[in-house]
């Protein structure tokens, strides 16, 4: 059994010295006539020449498994109905990776039958090639033997996810993925599979005269022991985004899939489980704002719009109360019915409101009660905004 991988660079050790040395030129010479150099640079240790990998080496997480079997005839005599089996032995499975079934008619002396298996690594840990041949002699004797060969399949990536939940029902995702292998990466795609409730958005591109470029640059290798960070915007889908009952309670967001080459163009390809979120919890009303103003003057009205929500299994009855601060004034009635709020339903309310004092103040001071349960539910630090002299804001 011999494994079936790519093949890597010659590589040698330069061997030189100076002129006024006892070899003289003798060992640059030799560098420059050896046909596994670099012409112009003898010096460098890899060559451009390749070579035939000269043991096992690492197989990872992802990777395609391939091994090339031979089953060769030492004797004198012609054997028959020869059947060659290869399964793979996991800590959770056997696997059959014969490409054929079908037993062999003979075999004659010196003679061989040769099979390749491919099998994409799908576990960490120990795996064990068995390799059964089983045949029938000239006297009709049934003789049975296998083999077997132990390798460990390792972890390539380690990846870690961060979860930011906004106030407008928007999920960021933060994925840090760290190159543990002992070799550099090409990353040739990182995406992420959005559940069925959302739409994503990929973050990891700018846009550099008219045309996308990533914000990793045009060649995106990972070096080992090198982290990247990529980010994703997760916005429900609009027949989704309007139940707020359901979107609430959704902690699965969907699955990253990367796909990587390594050295001369190894494929590899991780998928990972359903990544989940904690839900955040709204209470059993939601307020959110959906406009407001960056900027505003100094005892100037402006304008808001909030979000409503009724986040609770029952029907509300809201009034709406506004209570001022030391910097706001909140300008129109307070106390007044809002009316009633069926489940998972939401009103949008304009509101005036205007700041006496500079620099950057925070909105708070809205209070709702429902007059069912006669339960006041209070929003402080809703937003915040910059509250500008009109004269600088004009100049």
């Amino acid at each position: 059994v011999m494994r079936l991988t790519k093949p890597t660079l010659f590589t040698n050790i330069p061997v030189t010295c100076e002129e006024r040395d006892l070899p003289g030129n003798l060992f640059n010479q030799l560098m420059k006539d050896d046909p596994s150099t670099v012409k112009g640079a003898e010096t460098l240790m890899l060559g451009e020449m390749l070579t035939l990998p000269q043991n096992f080496g690492n197989i990872f997480l992802g990777e395609t498994f391939s091994s090339y079997i031979s089953v060769h005839n030492d004797s004198n005599q012609v054997v028959k109905d020869i059947l060659v089996k290869a399964d793979l032995q996991t800590s959770s499975q056997r696997l059959n990776l014969s490409a054929s079934s079908a037993a062999v008619a003979e075999l004659k002396p010196d003679c061989c039958i040769d099979d390749v298996i491919h099998h994409e690594v799908k576990e960490i840990g120990t795996h064990i090639l068995v390799c059964a041949v089983s045949y029938t002699t000239q006297t009709g004797e049934k003789m049975y033997f296998r083999k077997f060969f132990k390798f460990q399949v390792l972890k390539p990536l380690d990846v870690k996810t961060k979860f930011y939940n906004a106030e407008t029902d928007e999920v960021f995702l933060e994925a840090q993925i760290q190159n543990i292998t002992t070799s550099p990466m090409f990353m040739e795609k990182v995406s992420l599979e959005p559940s069925m409730m959302y739409n994503v958005a990929e973050l990891n591109t700018v846009d550099i005269a008219g045309e996308s470029e990533s914000t990793f640059g045009a060649r995106t290798y990972l070096q080992p022991m090198d982290t990247r960070q990529y980010l994703y915007c997760l916005k429900p889908k609009q027949e989704f985004a309007e139940k707020a009952g359901v979107i609430k309670g959704v902690t699965v967001i969907g699955k990253l899939d990367i796909v990587w080459k390594t050295n001369l163009g190894e494929r590899g390809r991780l998928q990972t489980s359903q990544l989940q979120r904690m839900a955040p919890g709204y209470g059993d009303v939601r307020l959110s704002l959906e406009t407001i103003p960056d900027t505003v003057n100094l005892e100037e009205p402006f304008d808001i719009t909030c979000k409503i929500t009724n986040c609770s299994e029952r029907t509300m009855d809201l009034v709406l109360e506004m209570c001022n601060t030391n910097s706001i004034h909140w300008c129109g009635v307070s106390g007044r019915q809002l009316g009633k709020l069926h489940p998972s339903s939401s009103l949008y309310l304009a509101l005036t409101l205007l700041s006496s004092v500079q620099g950057l103040q925070s909105v708070s001071g809205l209070r709702l009660t429902d007059t069912f349960l006669k339960r006041t539910y209070e929003y402080d630090d809703i937003a915040q905004v910059c509250v500008v002299s009109s004269e600088i804001k004009q100049s």
